[in-house]
């Protein structure tokens, strides 16, 4: 994986993305969820790695993209997503977020819903209003004083205990963290403004609908927030397809990463096949005009 950066009005971000592929169309954007950073996808990067197009980043104010203005929305990332993804000439995207990675990808499909081609929510939620109470949007918005003055050794154990059930999925979580230790004040502004970011994308009440092949994937044992909930509900009012990862917490894809890697093929096929379908149409058409 290459490590190239993109200047931004607030900072810099910093992404990888893969230098040769067998197959280069879709691509395959990986985005972490608030607080994890490019490493939460290791295991999908060694199994896609040299078959699709890749990316990755460290979001705007994570690890490598620091120090950064947190002053931006969550459009403002999917926008700089897609002027990343344009400079590096990916033009059929699939998209697969990790929590808040699944919002922003949420965000992409509103804002450019001609350019995504898939998008795979792993152990995220919709950004629909109509799911979500005034009371969650509320507390969502208060999160910075609570990470701010939690203790650190606590909030180290409860947030890699609470993510993940694996040895493998838990130490990653830790050594992300670890970044943030010695300066709690940092790691708690950033968890505080996602979540703000997020409880206004919410309140925006946009219609955030999907217009690609799309797969909902949550782990059996994710505890974090009402995400088991969000599913359930996203899954019966949307029929998006939902696969539950058996043994798997909210970084399903760390705990579980063959069983996801094989779900993300899947759907990277359903894409593959509908651009081939698209493109034979195309063809035909332009012989019968001709």
């Amino acid at each position: 994986m290459l490590e190239r950066s993109y200047e931004t009005p607030l900072g810099r971000i910093v992404y990888w993305v893969s230098e040769k592929a067998e197959n280069p169309s879709p691509q395959l954007v990986l985005l972490p969820g608030l607080t994890a950073d490019h490493r939460l996808f290791d295991k999908q990067i060694e199994y896609f790695e040299g078959r699709y197009p890749l990316f990755v980043w460290d979001a705007p104010g994570h690890t490598a993209s620091w120090p950064f203005e947190l002053s931006f929305t969550l459009f403002d990332k999917a926008r700089w997503l897609e002027e990343i993804l344009k400079r590096e000439g990916f033009d059929r995207p699939i998209i697969a977020g990790q929590s808040m990675g699944g919002y922003v990808g949420q965000a992409y499909a509103e804002l450019f819903p001609d350019r995504i081609a898939g998008f795979v929510s792993i152990d995220s939620a919709p950004l629909q209003r109509e799911y979500v109470t005034g009371l969650e949007i509320s507390l969502l918005k208060k999160m910075e004083p609570v990470y701010r003055h939690y203790p650190w050794k606590s909030l180290l154990r409860t947030g890699t205990n609470g993510v993940a059930v694996t040895e493998y999925g838990r130490g990653l979580m830790r050594e992300m963290m670890l970044v943030y230790e010695g300066d709690q004040a940092r790691y708690a502004a950033l968890a505080g403004h996602g979540y703000r970011m997020l409880a206004e994308a919410m309140e925006a009440d946009l219609p955030y609908r999907i217009p690609c092949p799309a797969l909902l994937i949550c782990g059996k044992k994710d505890h974090a927030g009402s995400c088991i909930r969000y599913n359930k509900a996203w899954h019966k009012r949307t029929g998006i397809p939902l696969e539950w990862i058996e043994n798997a917490g909210h970084n399903s894809n760390t705990d579980a990463p063959e069983t996801v890697d094989r779900l993300i093929e899947r759907l990277i096929g359903e894409v593959s096949e509908r651009i081939k379908q698209h493109t034979n149409e195309g063809r035909e058409t332009g012989g019968n005009e001709k």
